[in-house]
């Protein structure tokens, strides 16, 4: 069978099977629609957290940045693993215990205001459309790839499975979906990359066969990446270009951002009990750290395999799966020097506009039309798009046709669970937190489940139209929305639990002052907004990149939010004892004889 039927019958498996899940676990009631009705397991919700963290960005694109970045793609696997810690240890029990639906509906009772509701809905909104943005391009990639149609017919078609089982199921159907959805991931992520450390170094565990000497005696693999690096004019694969400042502010942006992302937060309100919060946490970290430790292992075999069967080697010598990425625009290649062969070296291989200098926009709308772009002043020929890495792994690497089209799904798995789980933040925010809470407290709970979908389907359509029209590749949108997570949820949050003299004041512009920070310097020095042309890294402030800025935001919020509240009136004595009671652990009383 060919790449594209496999394809049809795994995806179209995977589709049924969460189409059903979705129709046996519908909601009838507004707890189930936000909260899965407060009785999943730990473990079942550790799996459905996993699959709703672990989004395109973690199975599609991080490998990809790891694969070009090297070492300094790092930053990714300790920020986004990091920052579940600091949710299990920090967050997830007390924001339990508090008992609230939503990180807006904790804002707006904790700081007793629904100015501070308001603001935090449109942070929600905020982060949750920037990082959705991302999702929906995966999805995009995924079926333009593999089921042989455009990026934005696939964005389509991935729009109307979410919203048939995020609209209909709300979090009971988006949770057991995204327990099914993480069963799916994880496999079409491990096998081919057991498959190729197999092939390459004989060893079948990925993490170890990245350090393993290769089959064919050429030494370390390791070794021949970093000798293939610099015979083509790069630095060592295993050496880092970032500054440690950069690198610093971009893991502490990360993971006081996956700490403050609304649609994880939620994920801790579906369980039982206090202690099943934690145990969630545990569980997501442990099911999380198979795919993370497996992914620079999959860069590195993907990366090595690219070199050797692509550079230096005529058009015409070209593999098959070249010219199939090329067709729909995520490869492109002119002969600068008229040799006919493929040379790659540093810098871009085309010049973009302001907005998009890493060439994505043109190698999408300019599919089979190379002649027509201009080439920059380097040597570079070849521009590859880093979401393709993982993607084209199996089929660089000659792995079977079913395996090819199990990433596909995997792909779309990681895709779809996300999505989902943004969608109901989305959709939430508007219903419980906007309608129900600030327009219309009167409504009734079929009113509002009515709300919660409408605010779904028009969140699904804002969705789509990032997908289609997306600001940057996919980790890239999504390592920002962390940063605006950490930029205005994370303080405001953290203060709420610890720190009972906050009040409303200085929450409210603690969080206005940090987003507003973030959104400035991402507009400026990621989208060049302001400048006729994209300013370049020697303007960043203190070297910081627009990905770590969120930890320079983060502590501008700490800052403006204490020095707010001292100068302003203390919170009622009741909610300074609610602040008390959410740090008292559960049964204490009892263990004490109080």
């Amino acid at each position: 069978m060919s790449v594209q039927l496999w394809t049809y019958i795994l995806v179209g498996a995977t589709f049924a099977l969460y189409i059903g899940i979705a129709i046996w676990s519908r909601a009838g009631s507004t707890k189930e629609f936000y909260v899965a009705g407060g009785g999943v397991s730990p473990l079942a919700n550790g799996m459905a957290t996993a699959a709703d963290w672990m989004s395109a960005a973690s199975f599609i694109s991080m490998a990809g940045i790891i694969a070009f970045a090297g070492y300094d793609g790092s930053v990714y696997l300790m920020g986004w693993t990091g920052g579940y810690v600091l949710l299990a240890l920090l967050l997830a029990p007390y924001l339990r215990k508090f008992g609230k639906f939503t990180v807006p509906d904790f804002i707006g009772d904790r700081y007793y205001s629904k100015t501070a509701r308001l603001v935090a809905v449109f942070c929600a909104l905020l982060v949750s459309f920037t990082y959705v943005a991302g999702q929906m391009r995966g999805v995009g990639l995924v079926f333009s790839r593999f089921l042989e149609v455009d990026i934005n017919t696939g964005v389509i078609i991935g729009m109307i499975i979410v919203l048939f089982y995020a609209v209909l199921g709300g979090m009971k159907g988006i949770t057991y979906t995204q327990v099914a959805q993480y069963c799916v991931l994880i496999f079409a992520f491990m096998v081919p990359a057991i498959f190729i450390s197999i092939q390459m170094t004989g060893n079948p565990i990925p993490q170890l066969g990245m350090g393993s000497e290769m089959v064919d005696g050429s030494g370390y693999l390791l070794d021949k990446l970093d000798g293939l690096s610099t015979e083509l004019g790069f630095s060592a694969y295993t050496d880092g270009s970032k500054s440690m400042i950069d690198v610093f502010a971009i893991t502490l942006a990360l993971m006081v951002g996956t700490a403050g992302l609304p649609h994880v937060i939620v994920r801790f309100f579906t369980v039982k009990r206090v202690k099943d919060a934690r145990k969630s946490a545990g569980w997501a970290l442990l099911l999380i750290a198979i795919l993370y430790t497996a992914a620079p292992a999959v860069a590195v075999f993907a990366k090595t395999n690219m070199l050797e069967t692509v550079v230096d080697k005529s058009y015409e010598e070209q593999p098959e799966w070249l010219k199939n990425y090329e067709d729909i625009g995520l490869i492109a290649w002119t002969d600068k020097n008229g040799d006919g062969r493929v040379q790659y070296s540093p810098g871009d291989a085309f010049k973009g506009n302001k907005n998009k200098p890493d060439f994505a926009a043109e190698s999408r709308t300019a599919v089979g039309n190379r002649e027509t772009l201009n080439p920059s002043e380097n040597a570079n020929e070849l521009y590859v798009d880093r979401d393709i890495m993982v993607l084209a792994n199996p089929e660089i690497a000659n792995l079977p046709d079913w395996v090819i089209a199990l990433v596909a799904a995997g792909g779309l798995a990681a895709a779809l669970s996300t999505a989902a789980g943004l969608l109901l933040v989305i959709s939430s925010s508007v219903s419980h937190d906007l309608i129900k809470k600030v327009v219309n407290p009167n409504i009734s709970e079929k009113g509002e489940l009515i709300a919660a979908r409408l605010s779904a389907v028009g969140a699904v359509c804002v969705a789509g139209y990032f997908g289609i029209n997306p600001p940057g590749f996919v980790a890239a949108v999504v390592a920002l929305a962390f940063g605006l997570a950490a930029a205005s949820f994370f303080p405001a949050i953290i203060l709420g639990i610890f720190y009972k003299r906050m009040n409303k004041e200085g929450a409210i512009a603690g969080m206005v002052v940090g987003i507003v920070c973030m959104l400035l310097y991402m507009i400026k020095y990621k989208l060049g907004w302001f400048d006729e042309e994209l300013p370049s890294k020697d303007e960043w402030w203190f070297g910081i990149s627009p990905e770590g800025f969120g930890s320079i935001a983060m502590i501008i919020n700490f800052a403006v939010s204490i020095i707010v509240c001292h100068l302003t009136t203390p919170p009622p004595a009741e909610v300074q004892e609610i602040v008390e009671n959410i740090r008292i652990p559960s049964g204490a009383g009892e263990a004490t004889g109080h």
